[in-house]
C-alpha cells in the first residue's frame, strides 16, 4: 500500500507537471497552423530517438521549456535574468517556439535550463547533442564554456564529462549569434526582410537536443559505401579513446539472418560481401540491419545499431549514345517535387515526427520517385523515412553570401560564360566547412543519389574546384554543379530551370559530353486555398489559377509536353513544389497540409505514365 501511494504521488506530480508546462506554453497567435501543433506535448516536443544511423539506448531527451533573453551582442556572459520560456527544439521566430520574436545581427538569443541527468559509472562519458543551430553557438555547462559550434545545418557535439557538477542537477546554457543574410554563412531562403521567394530567418536551436551515455573509448560516426557491381559493402568506423588492441566489428543482417561480417581497426576501412544482394529502389526500398560493436581484447565495450542499403547512382549512355541517369545499372527517369521543408507554425522545424514523414510519404503516394531537397539539410529522421518509404534524394547545399552575383540569364541556353562570384576567404571557409559536414552527416542514407553544390547562381564560386571536391570526397554518388545556374563542363549533370512550361538543354548539342540533361525546376503553378494562405492578399505563384479543375488540367499539360522530353534525352525533372511556403502558393499541398489541390491518385496515375516512356 505505501508503494501504491508512492506511485500516486509520482504519476500526481507527473501530470501536474505536464499541466505546468503547457500553462507555461501556448503557440504563438495569428499564423496559420498544421493540424499536428494540437499534438505537441510540451513536457516532451519530438521525443524520438534523432539519429536512425548510429542507435544507443543509453540517451535522454533535452527537449522541452528552457528559459531564453535577447541581449544586445556585446553581451558575452550568461544573463542574471531571462525573458521567459521558449519551446526547444523549435526556432524563436516560430510559433510553436512560444515566442515568435525575431533576434537579427545585432543581438544574441541566450538559452539556458537546469536538468537532471544520470551519474556516471566507473569511466564513462557524457555527450551532448545538437542536432542543429543556427548559426553561431556557444555552450556552457555549469557555468564553463564546452564549446563553440559554427553552422546551422549540421548535427555538433560536445563531450561534457568534465564540466559535470556533483549531484544530478546540471545548468546548460547557449549563446547564440545569426547574422541571417547579412553574413557570409550558409543560410538557404532565409532574409530579415520575407517576400517573394525569400522567407522568415530562423535563430537558434533547431533540432533535437540530446545527450548520450558512453564508455570511455566508444564509436563516434561510420561510413557505409555500397558497391552493387562487386556485390559488398564497404564499412569504417570512427571512435573516440580507443587503444591499438581495439578492434571494430560489422555484422550484416538480411532481417534477421546474419549475412556477412568484417573486423577492423578502428578508423580502417574494409568490406561485406553481400551475396545476392537485394537492391534498394523506389520500388523496393530494402533496408540491411548493420550491427557495429567495439572489441578491447575480446571484450565487448559499445555497440551500436545501424542499417545500409545496396543502390547504385550512376550515369549510363542510351543508344543514341546521350547520358542518362541510372540506378542500378538501369535507367530510371527520376522525377519529383522541389521540396523546401518549411512549416507555418514551426518554419524550419517540423511541429512532429509524424508532420516530418507526412511530406515523404505524400510525395510517394503522389507517384514521385524522388525529391530535389533545396537549400536545406534536414533532421535525420526526414533521411531515415526516405530510405524506409523508397524516395531518392537530391541534396542541395544550402545557399549564401549571395550579394553581388552575376548570373548570366542566358544559361538556360548554356551559354558557357564565366559568372563565377568572387567570395572573400571567410566566405569560402564557410562554404566549404559546412558542405564538407553536410556531406559527412548525411552521407550513410542511401536515398541521397545526387548532391548539388549550388542552386542556380547564388553565391556561386569556383565552380570546377568545389564540384571536382565534391566528386572526389563522395564518388558513390552523382554530383549536379549548379543547378539552373551559371553552366561550367563539371560535374555529372548538365541542369536547366525553366518555368512554366517544361524545356531541356538541346540533347545534339549536350548529349554526349558526358553529362546527363536534366530540367531541374519548372512548373510553380499557383492556387491559393482561401483560410490556408500565409497572408489573406497579395500571395504569388509562377502562374495563378481560380480553382483546382483549372490547375489539374494545366497541370496534365505539363505532363503531356514533359513526357515528349524523355526519348529525346531528359533524364530527370523537378516540380515546384511540394507545399505552399509563406506568400508562395504554387504548392501541390497548402503550407498548412489541410488542403491536397490535386488528389494523390490522379497525380500517381500522370507520374507513372512517366516511368513506362520508352528510350532505346
Amino acid at each position: 500500500m505505501k508503494g501504491y501511494k508512492k506511485y500516486l504521488m509520482i504519476a500526481a506530480c507527473g501530470i501536474s507537471c505536464l499541466t505546468l508546462s503547457a500553462q507555461e506554453w501556448k503557440p504563438v497567435e495569428g499564423k496559420i497552423m498544421t493540424q499536428w501543433s494540437g499534438n505537441i506535448d510540451p513536457a516532451k516536443p519530438l521525443p524520438e530517438y534523432p539519429r536512425p544511423q548510429l542507435k544507443r539506448s543509453n540517451w535522454q531527451n533535452l527537449n522541452g521549456l528552457w528559459q531564453y533573453a535577447i541581449t544586445d551582442a556585446g553581451q558575452e556572459t550568461i544573463p542574471a535574468n531571462f525573458d521567459g520560456k521558449i519551446l526547444v527544439p523549435y526556432p524563436i521566430e516560430s510559433a510553436l517556439s512560444g515566442v515568435g520574436k525575431t533576434v537579427g545581427k545585432g543581438k544574441i538569443l541566450w538559452y539556458k535550463t537546469t536538468v537532471n541527468l544520470p551519474k556516471l559509472s566507473g569511466t564513462n562519458q557524457l555527450i551532448l547533442h545538437f542536432g542543429a543551430v543556427d548559426w553561431q553557438c556557444d555552450v556552457y555547462v555549469n557555468g564553463k564554456k564546452a564549446g563553440r559550434h559554427e553552422g546551422g545545418y549540421d548535427p555538433f557535439s560536445f563531450n561534457i564529462t568534465s564540466y559535470l557538477k556533483k549531484g544530478k542537477s546540471q545548468d546548460i546554457a547557449l549563446r547564440v549569434w545569426d547574422p541571417t543574410d547579412e553574413g557570409p554563412q550558409p543560410r538557404g531562403k532565409q532574409v530579415n526582410k520575407p517576400e517573394g521567394i525569400w522567407y522568415t530567418a530562423v535563430t537558434g536551436i533547431w533540432q533535437t537536443v540530446w545527450t548520450e551515455t558512453v564508455p570511455s573509448a566508444y564509436i563516434v560516426s561510420t561510413r557505409h559505401t555500397p558497391d552493387v557491381d562487386a556485390g559488398l559493402v564497404q564499412v569504417a568506423a570512427y571512435t573516440e579513446g580507443t587503444q591499438e588492441v581495439d578492434a571494430v566489428k560489422f555484422v550484416a543482417y538480411e532481417g534477421s539472418k546474419e549475412v556477412g561480417q568484417v573486423t577492423l581497426p578502428p578508423a580502417v576501412s574494409g568490406s561485406i560481401k553481400i551475396a545476392n544482394a537485394k537492391l534498394w529502389s523506389p520500388a523496393s526500398p530494402y533496408l540491411y540491419t548493420l550491427k557495429i560493436f567495439l572489441y578491447r581484447n575480446g571484450k565487448q565495450i559499445d555497440y551500436a545499431d545501424s542499417y545500409f542499403a545496396m543502390r547504385k547512382s550512376s550515369l549510363k549512355k542510351d543508344q543514341a549514345g546521350i547520358d542518362r541517369l541510372a540506378l542500378n545499372n538501369e535507367f530510371v527517369f527520376q522525377y519529383g517535387p522541389l521540396d523546401q521543408g518549411w512549416w507555418p507554425d514551426g518554419l524550419y522545424t517540423a511541429p512532429t515526427d509524424e508532420a516530418l514523414m507526412f511530406d515523404v510519404k505524400k510525395t510517394k503516394e503522389m507517384g514521385f520517385n524522388m525529391i530535389r531537397k533545396h537549400i536545406k539539410l534536414e533532421p535525420a529522421r526526414w533521411y531515415y523515412y526516405c530510405d524506409s518509404i523508397g524516395v531518392m534524394v537530391w541534396q542541395d547545399m544550402p545557399s549564401g553570401d549571395m550579394g553581388g552575383n552575376r548570373w548570366d540569364m542566358r544559361s538556360g541556353q548554356i551559354s558557357g560564360f564565366n559568372r563565377d562570384k568572387q567570395r572573400s576567404e571567410e566566405s569560402e571557409t564557410y562554404y566549404r566547412k559546412e558542405w564538407k559536414a553536410i556531406m559527412d552527416a548525411a552521407y550513410n542514407f542511401p536515398s541521397i543519389v545526387v548532391w548539388i553544390p549550388f542552386n542556380e547562381a547564388w553565391g556561386q564560386f569556383k565552380t570546377k574546384e568545389i564540384t571536382e571536391w565534391t566528386m572526389k570526397y563522395d564518388p558513390s554518388r552523382l554530383v549536379n554543379s549548379a543547378s539552373g545556374g551559371n553552366f561550367f563542363y563539371t560535374g555529372h549533370i548538365l541542369d536547366i530551370h525553366q518555368y512554366p512550361d517544361p524545356q531541356m538543354p538541346d540533347p545534339e548539342i549536350f548529349g554526349n559530353r558526358g553529362q546527363a540533361l536534366v530540367l531541374g525546376e519548372f512548373g510553380g503553378l499557383g492556387l491559393p486555398m482561401e483560410g490556408h494562405t500565409w497572408q489573406d492578399k497579395n500571395n504569388w505563384g509562377y502562374q495563378s489559377f481560380k480553382n483546382k479543375d483549372e490547375l489539374l488540367n494545366r497541370y496534365k499539360k505539363l505532363m503531356t509536353d514533359l513526357k515528349r522530353l524523355i526519348p529525346l534525352g531528359l533524364s530527370a525533372a523537378v516540380y515546384t513544389q511540394t507545399t505552399d511556403v509563406e506568400i508562395e502558393t504554387n504548392g501541390i499541398l497548402t503550407y498548412d497540409r489541410k488542403v491536397i489541390k490535386m488528389s494523390e491518385a490522379e497525380l500517381s496515375e500522370l507520374h507513372n505514365a512517366l516511368y513506362k516512356v520508352p528510350v532505346e
